[in-house]
């Protein structure tokens, strides 16, 4: 089993944190019970939480639809097409009338 990385235990902590405060001031509880509860819930957020973090991989709402074999197309016709940048002539940057040892801040 792989360890943690220190954004999981960040953002697990974090959520345990605010959600914990969160729900102990909503449901304004006080037995020890209820309390109790309330770490659970927290807790078991938190691992979600960290645990969701280590799939970088999941499904936004732009790539939702797609299978991966149409991300590896599309992929492969970015990289394709991203090619022939840069391989033409050279364009001069434009010159401009200020002498060369003058700074463009001083025109």
């Amino acid at each position: 089993m792989p360890r943690p990385t220190a954004a999981q235990f960040a953002y697990g902590s974090a959520t345990v944190v605010a959600t914990t405060l969160a729900l102990l001031l909503l449901f304004r509880t006080e037995s020890g019970v209820g309390v109790a509860a309330i770490g659970t819930a927290a807790l078991a957020l938190g691992l979600l939480v960290a645990v969701r973090l280590a799939h970088p991989g999941h499904r936004t709402a732009q790539g939702a639809g797609q299978t991966a074999a149409d991300r590896a197309s599309a992929a492969a016709r970015t990289h394709h097409a991203l090619e022939g940048i840069g391989a033409g002539e050279r364009i001069p940057a434009p010159r401009s009338s200020a002498r060369a040892d003058e700074h463009s801040l001083r025109r």
